[in-house]
């Protein structure tokens, strides 16, 4: 791998994961930054790094206070998130936060470096929108709002397109019921109907909505577009 290596700030309180994490992150061509606690950490937000991987359970600060304070220090950093197994309300916390994207405790590392790409490509996204965005068959033409699935266009409610473009912004980045349903309805916080509208634009972009390949459901949380290839 060549280019210049990008600066991953580590914040786990466990060792063994740390150990895991500068291994598989070395071998990847990062440069790691390790913090064993929150103050450290935060005291590490002075060297830039590149991308966060924060675990929420830490001995000395709130995880969830500790990533507001990342974002609210540095607006733009990606932030993976490493969360326990069944903590559904945590995880969306997180995403409520400021988090980019989160990794289930036990991880493997093709996983992790998988979404610590993702959430790099959201960031030049979301600072170089592209006017197209393809994934598979799937294109969606932001600047002339034309989808096309293969060569046929798809024709979407003003609705159903608005979820679509939210979907294509934040392509690889887990969006929640809660983000979804404020940008989409001022006064609505009930996400069954967030689902119908789910429901409704994969039976058209989908070749099969029961197994979707783009819309992809994140139980209990929310719902991610896959990314680019």
């Amino acid at each position: 791998m060549t280019g210049p290596q990008l600066k991953v700030l580590v914040v786990d309180d466990e060792p063994p994961i740390r150990k895991l994490l500068r291994m598989g992150l070395a071998t990847a061509n990062y440069q790691i930054l390790e913090a064993p606690n929150g103050k450290t950490a935060l005291t590490l937000l002075s060297e830039k790094p590149d991308l966060v991987i924060l675990d929420l359970g830490l001995p000395d600060i709130d995880g969830h206070e500790l990533l507001r304070t990342i974002r609210s220090r540095n607006e733009s950093v990606p932030i993976v998130v490493l969360s326990s197994r069944g903590d559904e309300a945590g995880k969306v916390r997180a995403l409520d936060y400021g988090a980019d994207d989160y990794v289930t405790k036990p991880f493997g590392m093709d996983e992790l470096l998988a979404r610590l790409r993702a959430a790099l490509r959201h960031q030049l996204q979301v600072h170089g929108e592209r006017p197209i965005f393809r994934v598979g068959d799937l294109s969606v033409d932001l600047v002339r709002r034309i989808v096309k699935v293969g060569e046929k266009e798809v024709k979407l409610s003003p609705k159903e397109y608005d979820l679509l473009r939210l979907l294509v912004q934040h392509a690889g980045k887990v969006l929640t019921h809660r983000f979804l349903l404020s940008e989409l309805w001022d006064d609505l916080t009930d996400a069954q109907y967030l689902r119908v509208y789910v429901r409704q634009l994969r039976q058209k972009v989908e070749t099969d909505p029961e197994r979707p390949q783009y819309i992809q459901t994140e139980t209990g949380i929310g719902y991610r577009l896959r990314s680019p290839d």
